[in-house]
């Protein structure tokens, strides 16, 4: 055991000198300069009284107990004290990795260019860092490396990106420093740029992610320059209604959560329990097998060894299943009907929400029997117009069959079903089905049946059919008709740092641009989804830091304020980002299936009645430049919850409210405290917790902002589990009415919910 030596902000606890708490002292001092408001004596003699209680400490001992103590110290009055441990921290990790590199200590960053050399050797880098870039160019990327921006890190944000997402090698040793981090995403995702450019489209890149303006999904945050992984945050797939429909989805579904991509299905095309099968009667098991299978693959085919499986599955209301379906989660009953690791998803038309609210009936139907019968599926309509269209068309044609079997029952009962398995187990989330496909920009060529694990993904789908198999050659060959297996490829807008610093402008062109590079770069093992990716080339860029920017700009929450702020804000980025998809347009040309678009015959803004007359922005001039050069970009914008990448970036996730003031956030084996970020006397008062507020000024905001996303928005509603079934019920009537798309969890204050991973951006 090492004895405690002096330590300094870079040479850490070397080991080479005698312990001296005077220069310990000063080492903290030389910190505490940063934020003379922190009262240091106190946590001085704690240390002192600490250490003489020992007889020895080894550097990494003496550090935690450095970082612990000045943990304990943070509360709503010292919030600093964060940043404070954060400094401590980058002493380890900057001692760490110039240990593991040997490089000199004092120069914070060692060498780029044998750091790449390092990895690649070790195999924990791609070979096409060296092979696609000259020593010179990574000298000159070397150099854009600022190391005075890790100062912006809390150390909550700090220690989230060292232990999950920075570079160590197979016996966990440290190597990449988090300027590093951000520098491999950035050659990454600009390698197959023109060699004119891409240097300085990588500085401009790096600048986005270094100042924490934005934030990259977390798979590209973890494989970005990686020789395993993808970089792709979510996938839908769209499950055919036969035996080898099934089985290839759950392999595809596998291959998928392997690679770390987190999974939405859609199962409303499966038969019910009791259908027919080959004419045979009543022999169907119906979705639930199907789910425990699905069931299985979650728990059995982990994320990269990180964590299991993340899948959620999605079904129509009107599905004889749908009451095993709503109760696959719950504790109770037979748990042969339990499917306790899938997340659930209904999928509501309007009319099922105009028959809740009239008290009237709704009637279940078996989606295979529709078919046989009526020649055609009803999920493969939706309403045009509110209050009218094809859905309903087909949905009374087939309630007036007689040759039709179906249940009836009250639509309500089977929204209290809904809201009895929210207020236990979180779920299922709202899908609105109409809502979603009348603002689809690519209806032309598809139809939306779900969204995805996060609830924020709303692009065309379908089922991959097989067509034939046959031997050749003495091969077997298995001819597939791929559908549109999504995929969603996201990126986040820090809006307290992004937007106070007026980066917006300057922000948006890089982040759309680093998207679409995603879609090229990407290795997607299933190639239906590889397929998909090009066709649309969607993307979804996001933002978080809401509540953090109406504390920052003194806003309450529950205020038209606020709602008229969430409405002015989203529309410039919503504006920002059509445009920078056009200038990307215009170099590298629109997405495949651009011709007959809402974006090219202009409907996109006429649905959201986007003119300059009733804007500041020139949305005429816009919409005539997107009919003529097109959008590289199918789909634009989706706000995930990015819950872990906005901890990173020291900020409040998403567009939620936050949860406390003052919080633990738990890890593995330790728990950290952590505050709101910017406390202090003045944002105080515009910090109100989540469960406090009444969620109808949610719902006002977030379809104030869902006007100007053209995908969907992961929107939670917080609740106290003393709520009674009226008013959850019109918060969820609410939500619909003003023109939601989805809402994600139901959070109750008595119920535990996992967060989504695969989504955070």
């Amino acid at each position: 055991m090492t004895t405690v030596t002096t330590p300094t902000i870079i040479d850490q606890l070397n080991g080479d000198e005698a312990f001296d708490m005077d220069k310990l002292a000063s080492f903290i001092h030389n910190i505490q300069q940063q934020f003379p408001s922190l009262e240091i004596e106190h946590y001085l003699n704690r240390i002192q009284n600490t250490i003489s209680q020992r007889d020895s400490y080894t550097s990494d001992q003496l550090t935690n107990l450095l970082i612990l103590e000045g943990l304990s110290q943070i509360n709503e009055q010292d919030p600093d004290w964060t940043y404070f441990c954060a400094q401590i921290y980058l002493s380890k990790l900057y001692k760490d990795a110039a240990s593991n590199r040997g490089y000199n200590k004092e120069d914070k960053y060692g060498s780029l260019y044998h750091l790449i050399s390092t990895l690649v050797e070790k195999g924990l880098y791609h070979p096409k860092l060296l092979k696609q870039y000259s020593k010179e160019e990574i000298e000159q990327i070397g150099s854009y490396i600022k190391p005075e921006r890790d100062q912006l890190f809390t150390y909550i944000g700090l220690r989230t990106l060292a232990d999950r997402y920075l570079t160590r090698d197979f016996t966990k040793e440290l190597y990449e420093l988090p300027q590093e981090r951000f520098i491999i995403i950035a050659m990454t995702l600009m390698a197959n740029e023109s060699k004119e450019r891409r240097l300085e489209l990588i500085n401009r890149a790096y600048w986005a992610m270094s100042n924490l303006y934005m934030t990259v999904a977390t798979p590209t945050l973890s494989n970005a320059g990686k020789p395993i992984g993808q970089l792709s945050s979510c996938f839908i797939d769209t499950i055919d209604d036969s035996l080898q429909g099934i089985f290839d989805s759950n392999t595809d579904i596998a291959n998928l959560s392997k690679s770390g991509g987190g999974i939405g299905a859609y199962f409303g095309k499966i038969r019910s329990r009791g259908s027919d099968i080959k004419g045979f009667k009543g022999v169907s098991s119906g979705v639930i097998p199907w789910m425990k299978q699905l069931n299985n693959t979650a728990v059995s085919v982990d994320q990269l060894g990180q964590r299991k499986g993340a899948i959620a599955v999605y079904l129509d209301v009107w599905h004889k299943d749908i009451f095993s379906f709503l109760d696959s989660k719950l504790n109770n009953g037979d748990e042969r009907m339990r499917t306790h690791d899938l997340f659930t998803g209904v999928c509501i038309p309007d009319l099922f929400m105009e028959q809740v609210e009239a008290r009237a009936d709704w009637y279940l139907f078996d989606p295979h029997e529709v078919r046989q019968v009526m020649g055609y599926s009803i999920e493969d309509y939706y309403d045009e117009e509110k209050g009218n269209g094809s859905f309903r068309d087909r949905y009374w044609e087939c309630v007036e069959n007689d040759q039709l079997s179906k249940e009836k029952l009250p639509a309500i009962d089977i929204m209290k079903r809904i809201m009895i398995s929210q207020l236990e187990a979180g779920t299922p989330y709202m899908f609105y089905r109409d809502e979603v496909n009348r603002k689809n920009a690519n209806s032309h060529v598809g139809m939306i049946y779900c969204s995805n694990l996060c609830t924020e993904i709303t692009q065309n789908q379908s089922a991959t059919t097989v067509e034939e198999q046959f031997t050749e050659d003495g091969k077997i060959i298995t001819v597939k008709t791929p559908g549109d297996f999504v995929v969603c490829n996201l990126s986040s807008i820090n809006l307290a740092k992004a937007v106070t610093n007026n980066a917006l402008e300057e922000l948006i062109p890089i982040q759309v641009r680093m998207l679409d590079n995603v879609i090229d770069l990407n290795t997607i093992p299933v190639l239906q989804a590889k397929l998909t990716n090009a066709k649309y080339r969607a993307i979804g860029l996001g933002t978080f830091g809401w509540h953090h920017l109406l504390a920052l700009k003194e806003l309450r929450w529950e205020n038209d304020e606020a709602v008229n702020y969430a409405d002015e804000l989203y529309e410039k980025i919503s504006y920002l980002t059509i445009q920078a998809s056009m200038e990307l347009s215009k170099e590298k040309g629109s997405y495949s299936v651009f011709k007959g678009s809402d974006w090219e015959t202009g409907r996109y803004f006429e649905k959201r009645e986007y003119t300059s007359k009733a804007s500041t922005l020139d949305w005429d001039g816009l919409r005539q430049e997107v009919m003529e050069h097109g959008v590289r970009n199918g789909y634009l914008m989706a706000v995930a919850p990015n819950a872990s990448t906005s901890i990173i970036a020291g900020s409040t996730a998403s567009i939620d409210p936050i949860f406390q003031k003052v919080y633990s956030e738990e890890k593995k084996d330790y728990k950290i405290p952590v505050t709101v970020p910017d406390l202090n006397s003045t944002t105080t008062w515009y910090y109100k917790s989540a469960y406090f507020i009444d969620q109808q000024w949610s719902i006002k905001q977030n379809a104030a902002r869902q006007r100007h996303i053209d995908q969907a928005i992961s929107f939670n509603l917080y609740v106290q589990n003393t709520i009674k079934a009226k008013e959850l019920l019109d918060l969820h009537l609410a939500a619909w009415n003003n023109g939601l798309k989805t809402t994600y969890y139901l959070r109750s204050t008595s119920s535990e919910i996992e967060e989504c991973d695969s989504c955070a951006s």
